[in-house]
């Protein structure tokens, strides 16, 4: 393909099949990159969109929030970054319904505020697990209570702030960043998975790891929050289903003596009065300094790790299909990847 033209795997309609055609060539106005995608990564999101037309306003669509690849363009106002450099960035195509920012394509146009830069050492695959789930677990962790934990940013240099913190899903794509990013805030963090991802939890940089499955987890985990001492932050749900977590969520939290409690999905319907949902979605600027001042750096120091690892299905736009029936039929601390 020639480097001047644009492929993209469009959604033509609800439960419709990707379907790879051109696509126009995106051009970088004054703070935007355009990124030739080698790797992209997808997220729950993708498939429950195809399936259900939520959020959706006008079709066909290019789907896709993360990538990592190459800069082939920067806008007249971008300093950071200039042709060639190996990034990653979080595609914005469901907030602005611009299909030329999604990530689904081989050249996507991408806000400089939420790209970084790679190191060498890092491939695009384990870059592209990455930009989605920083945002959405810095969103959650960082804004001001109660729309989030009210939680000190991530720092190279982290000192403990005396706070603790539960997360629900420690092993998944948002909940490994939720703990690495509480981590180096100087949080300490009490999470919960399943007993074969215990040692990923660890290296993420988790205190105490519960397994879900235990009869006795809702006591397990208040028990561990009181040990740590210090002051109780909230609880960071990074699966927000009724069966799978809100019924063990709420009840640590009423037991803890309330708080806010930050999901990703829709809130549960009901809540104990001392219990506070915050809602986490999209992307908001509360991340552009993590952006700019902690990933690339973080990741050279290696106190930013690229997990869950990548789960390679394929490789082309003609594979992405294929990710997304993948991830529907659920994977366990992996992300799936498509290579381009």
């Amino acid at each position: 393909m020639s480097t001047t033209s644009n492929q993209a795997a469009w959604l033509d309609g609800q439960g419709k099949q990707l379907r790879v055609a051109e696509a126009d060539m995106p051009k970088a106005s004054e703070d935007e990159v355009i990124i030739r995608n080698y790797a992209v990564a997808v997220n729950p999101v993708d498939w429950k969109i195809q399936d259900s037309g939520m959020y959706i306003k006008q079709w066909p669509v290019v789907l896709g929030c993360d990538v990592a690849g190459e800069v082939y363009e920067v806008g007249s106002n971008v300093k950071s970054f200039k042709k060639g450099d190996r990034v990653i960035s979080h595609a914005t195509s469901l907030l602005s319904s611009d299909s030329s920012q999604g990530g689904f394509q081989i050249y996507t146009k991408g806000s400089s505020k939420t790209t970084a830069i790679i190191p060498k050492s890092t491939s695009y695959a384990e870059g592209s697990v990455l930009p989605l789930a920083v945002d959405t677990a810095i969103v959650g962790l960082c804004s001001e209570q109660p729309k989030g934990l009210g939680l000190p940013f991530p720092s190279l240099d982290a000192k403990p702030c005396g706070k603790t913190i539960v997360v629900w899903g420690g092993s998944s794509s948002v909940g490994a960043l939720c703990i690495q990013l509480a981590t180096a805030a100087g949080v300490k963090v009490v999470t919960v998975a399943s007993s074969h991802n215990f040692d990923l939890c660890k290296r993420c940089g988790a205190t105490e790891v519960f397994d879900y499955k235990k009869a006795s987890v809702v006591d397990d985990v208040v028990g561990a929050v009181k040990s740590a001492g210090g002051e109780f932050a909230g609880v960071y749900d990074a699966i927000s289903l009724q069966d799978q977590s809100y019924k063990y969520t709420l009840p640590i939290l009423e037991k803890l003596g309330g708080g806010v409690l930050s999901v990703v999905l829709g809130p549960p319907e009901s809540v104990p009065k001392n219990v506070t949902p915050a809602g986490v979605f999209g992307i908001s600027p509360l991340t552009y300094p993590v952006w700019e001042s902690y990933i690339t750096q973080a990741l050279e120091q290696g106190k930013l790790l690229c997990v869950p690892e990548p789960l390679i299905v394929g490789k082309g736009l003609e594979s992405i299909q294929k990710g997304l029936d993948k991830n529907k039929e659920g994977v366990s601390a992996k992300k799936v990847v498509i290579e381009l």
